[in-house]
C-alpha cells in the first residue's frame, strides 16, 4: 500500500486548496465557507516519481459541539492514526490564533508521527509570519503558498525524506476498479461504504447532504484493489438550499460518475423509486457506466412475501426500459441483509463489460438475426449488413459496416443489441453499437 499523508488543521486555512493542487484536480470541495469538507477524502499524489496518498480532513473545530463536528473529529483521527506523515496547517495571513494551538496540543497528545507545520497563504513569501509557528512546538515548519504554488517543491521533498527514513515503498502506482455510490441524499450511500469496509470511514449522518465531496476510499476484495467513490446526494433544483455548495457537489458527483468503472445507484426503496432516481440512473446509462440498482432499506418494507420483489422489478423494468441490462440488488445497509452479493456482482459486472466476441462469432450471431428478421428498406431501398467487427471493451463497443447507415432504423439497431445480449452475457453493462457505411472504411 501507499503511504499516507493526512492534511489536517483548523478550518478553512487552505487545505482542500492544497490537496488539489497536489493531487492535480479538483476533488474536494473549495470554498470561503468554513467546514465544508466534513469526510476523509482520499487522493493519489506522486513527486519525483515518488507516488503516495494524501487524506484530506474536515476542519478542526474544538469550540463546537454539534454532531457533524463531532463526526469530523472521529474522522481527522482516523486519518491521522492511517498516515505515515501528518501535515499541520495554519495560515501565514492570519497569524498564530488560539484555535491553532487547539490542533497543536491535540496532535502532541494523541499522536508520534511525523508532523510537518505547513505555514500556507503566505503568497509573498512573508517569512516574518513564520517564526511565530514554531511556538506550536513543532521542529519543521515550511512557508507555502498554495494559490501561488509556491513552497510545494521543499515541503513535498520532506515528505518523500520522512517516507524513505521509514523505508516505505514509493513505486507503487495503482490500477484499482474504481466504484462511485450515487443516488438522492439520505438513501444510505456512506453508510454503504461502511459496511463494506467494515469501519466508520465516512461520516454518516440522518442530516440530509451530510457528505459534499465525492471521496474516494481504497480498499482489497478477493485480492483486488478498489475505490469506492462517495457522493453527495442529486437533489432536485427546488430543494436546494445553499445553491453555490450543492453546485460543487453535483459537479462532484457527475464527475465521479464520469471517472468511476462501475456505479452503484442507490435507492431508499421506503420512499419508493422516485423520478430523481430514475434520473440518476439515466446519467449513469448516458456515460455508458456498468452499475447495479441497489434497493435500499429492504428491511423496512413491511408484509413482504415471494411476490414483493418481482412487484419492484416489474416497476424497475418499466422506469428503466432504456437500460434493460440493469442488475437489480435489493439489500438492507442496516441489517447486512444481501451486502456481501454487491462485491460479488461487481466482479461479474465488471467481467462482463470486459468480454471480446471474435469477429466470426460475432457475424455468425448477427446473420443469424438477418436471417430471422430481415433488415428495413425505406424508399425501396434495404438496409444491406456486411459484416461487424468489435473495436473495444469497457464497455464494449461494437463497429457494424453497412451500405447506408441512414437505412438503420433505431428499433432494428435495438433488435440486434437485443440478439447479441441473448448469445452473450453482458448483464450489467451497457454495450455501444456504431454503424458505418462500407464506403468509409474503405476510403
Amino acid at each position: 500500500m501507499k503511504p499516507l499523508v493526512a492534511i489536517v488543521g483548523r478550518p478553512n486555512v487552505g487545505k482542500s486548496t492544497f490537496f488539489n493542487k497536489i493531487c492535480g484536480k479538483r476533488i474536494s470541495i473549495v470554498d470561503d465557507i468554513a467546514g465544508v469538507t466534513r469526510d476523509r477524502v482520499y487522493g493519489d499524489a506522486v513527486w519525483c516519481e515518488n507516488y503516495f496518498t494524501l487524506i484530506d480532513t474536515g476542519g478542526l473545530d474544538f469550540e463546537s459541539k454539534g454532531e457533524i463536528e463531532e463526526n469530523i473529529l472521529n474522522q481527522a483521527q482516523i486519518a491521522i492514526d492511517l498516515a505515515d506523515v501528518i501535515l499541520f496547517f495554519v495560515d501565514g495571513k492570519t497569524g498564530l490564533v488560539n484555535a491553532d494551538r487547539q490542533v497543536a496540543d491535540y496532535l502532541m497528545k494523541r499522536t508520534k508521527k511525523d508532523v510537518i507545520v505547513v505555514v500556507n497563504k503566505l503568497d509573498n513569501f512573508e517569512l516574518d509570519n513564520l517564526y511565530e509557528f514554531y511556538e506550536l512546538g513543532f521542529s519543521r515548519v515550511f512557508p507555502i503558498s498554495s494559490e501561488q504554488s509556491k513552497g510545494l517543491g521543499e515541503l513535498l521533498d520532506e515528505v518523500v525524506s520522512c517516507f524513505k527514513n521509514k523505508n516505505l515503498d514509493l513505486s507503487i502506482k495503482t490500477d484499482a476498479v474504481k466504484i462511485a455510490i450515487v443516488g438522492k441524499p439520505n438513501a444510505g450511500k456512506s453508510s454503504l461504504i461502511n459496511k463494506l469496509l467494515g469501519e466508520e470511514r465516512l461520516v454518516v449522518s440522518k442530516i440530509a447532504g451530510t457528505t459534499r465531496d465525492a471521496i474516494d476510499t481504497p480498499f482489497r476484495y478477493n485480492g483486488k484493489d478498489y475505490i469506492l467513490i462517495d457522493t453527495a446526494g442529486m437533489r432536485k433544483k427546488n430543494v436546494i438550499e445553499d445553491a453555490s455548495i450543492e453546485r460543487y457537489s453535483v459537479l462532484r458527483t457527475i464527475e465521479a460518475i464520469k471517472r468511476a468503472d462501475i456505479v452503484l445507484v442507490v435507492i431508499d426503496v421506503d420512499v419508493g423509486i422516485t423520478e430523481q432516481d430514475i434520473k440518476v440512473a439515466g446519467f449513469v446509462h448516458e456515460q455508458n457506466k456498468p452499475s447495479i440498482i441497489l434497493l435500499n432499506k429492504w428491511d423496512l418494507i413491511g408484509n413482504k412475501d415471494d411476490k414483493t420483489i418481482n412487484k419492484y422489478t416489474k416497476k424497475l423494468q418499466e422506469d428503466l426500459k432504456f437500460m434493460d441490462y440493469f442488475v437489480p440488488l435489493f439489500i438492507s445497509v442496516k441489517t447486512g441483509q444481501r451486502v456481501t452479493r454487491i462485491m460479488e456482482e461487481v466482479e461479474k459486472i465488471m467481467n462482463n463489460a470486459a468480454k471480446r466476441i471474435t469477429t466470426g462469432q460475432l457475424n455468425e450471431i448477427i446473420q443469424g438475426a438477418i436471417n430471422l428478421k430481415q433488415p428495413p428498406s425505406k424508399n425501396g431501398q434495404r438496409l444491406k449488413i456486411y459484416y461487424a467487427t468489435q473495436t473495444g471493451i469497457n464497455p464494449p463497443n461494437f463497429v457494424i459496416f453497412v451500405n447506408d447507415k441512414n437505412l438503420m432504423h433505431f428499433s432494428y439497431l435495438r433488435y440486434l443489441e437485443n440478439t447479441i445480449r441473448k448469445s452473450v452475457d453482458f448483464t450489467g453493462t451497457p454495450i455501444k453499437i456504431v454503424i458505418k457505411n462500407k464506403s468509409d472504411k474503405e476510403e
